[in-house]
């Protein structure tokens, strides 16, 4: 019995002796977003870490748009390309990532054959994108919520619900928004409203129905129509971001900010951007997030690179470095409880429940519905 128990995972530890032996010596083109001095300068430090560690060499092509290295993919499928592809690792979003596996270009099953899967959080929304099964066709490596932003001295008890959230208001006239959409945040918080509001929060797992779409989103504008009376300008003018929103909190004229990263506040106390008695929090019910993904084409040229580089931002060291305010300020998706004990806890903070995000549809429906009601003030 014993036998048979222990196969299995030598198994798994031998084929995965093979690919790090395969991966010796590649080249493994990883496409990711560039916009952020801060990222960069964290995939540098990865880069090293792998060509030391693994003999791979990791040629980091820096995006303005991921779209740019999907679009190059989809080109090369067209064009016969079903082998040495110009991808080997694409850093994606949700909406990629549906185009990319509807069309069959990425390949699936491997991200759970992952060594370091075993101490990845099965609680955040890992194994499915904007509503899509990821069946092992991308692998996580950081996480993103809607979070909130105070100061203690203004706000030592913060609103943890959408009715604190409308008495608060309330209370300090004025001192309330948020960012006009569409900014991402913005939707994002209606989303969150919605998601919380609703009697029907299932119908959100699907694409907005004509028929159904007023009876679903009603109790949002009829709590919009409550909330913005009391917001900063009367709700008839919105910043355009959440970071004029953090200039804004910085400055006193607003008491809350909203960011999608929970550990934005202490990266930006940090940086000196917001006064040091900052800090994040977010309903008790939960808050609507997502995580964000790596994934491998089809055609990948280096693949057994690109599932070590896979492998490496899943360790708890890489994790854990990504997650320091100092360096980026990107949550893990780790499950703390699963960490060997050797190794340094990682200093997390308390973030409530993640709530999946509403199908991707949900999205413009929503724009549009907030823009007719509100968007002439």
């Amino acid at each position: 019995m014993t036998l048979l128990a222990v196969t299995p995972l030598s198994f798994a530890s031998t084929e995965w002796q093979q690919t790090e032996k395969e991966a010796q010596g590649q080249t493994v083109w990883f496409n990711a977003w560039g916009g952020d001095p801060a990222v960069n300068r964290y995939l540098d430090w990865v880069s090293g870490e792998v060509k030391r560690d693994y003999g791979v060499t990791l040629k980091v092509v820096r995006l303005a748009d991921a779209a740019d290295a999907v679009k190059r993919i989809q080109t090369e499928a067209k064009a016969g390309r079903s082998t040495g592809g110009s991808v080997d690792l694409l850093w994606v979003n949700g909406e990629n990532f549906r185009t990319l596996k509807e069309a069959n270009l990425l390949q699936t099953g491997w991200a759970q054959q992952l060594p370091n899967w075993r101490y990845v959080d099965l609680k955040k929304p890992v194994l499915e994108d904007f509503s899509v099964p990821t069946e092992g066709a991308e692998s996580p490596w950081g996480s993103a919520q809607l979070t909130f932003i105070a100061r203690r001295e203004q706000t030592p008890q913060p609103p943890e619900s959408p009715d604190e959230l409308l008495k608060f208001a309330s209370v300090h006239a004025g001192t309330v928004t948020y960012p006009r959409p569409p900014d991402f945040t913005a939707t994002a918080f209606l989303e969150q409203l919605l998601l919380t509001l609703t009697p029907r929060p299932d119908a959100l797992k699907q694409p907005p129905d004509e028929a159904t779409f007023a009876a679903v989103t009603a109790p949002l504008w009829a709590y919009l129509d409550k909330l913005h009376p009391l917001l900063w300008r009367e709700g008839r003018d919105f910043p355009p971001s959440p970071a004029r929103m953090d200039a804004m909190l910085a400055n006193g004229t607003l008491r809350l900010s909203l960011t999608f990263n929970p550990l934005h506040a202490s990266q930006k106390v940090t940086s000196g951007e917001l006064p040091k008695d900052s800090y994040g929090f977010g309903f008790t019910q939960g808050m609507i997030g997502n995580v964000h993904f790596v994934t491998i084409p089809a055609n990948a040229r280096a693949t057994a690179g690109a599932k070590v580089v896979a492998n490496f931002l899943l360790s708890p060291d890489a994790q854990q470095r990504k997650a320091d305010p100092a360096v980026w300020g990107d949550s893990s998706v780790l499950d703390m409880g699963k960490l060997p004990k050797p190794w340094p806890v990682m200093q997390q903070q308390a973030t409530p429940p993640v709530l999946a995000e509403p199908h991707a549809a949900w999205v413009n429906a929503l724009e549009q519905e907030w823009l007719r009601r509100y968007g002439t003030h």
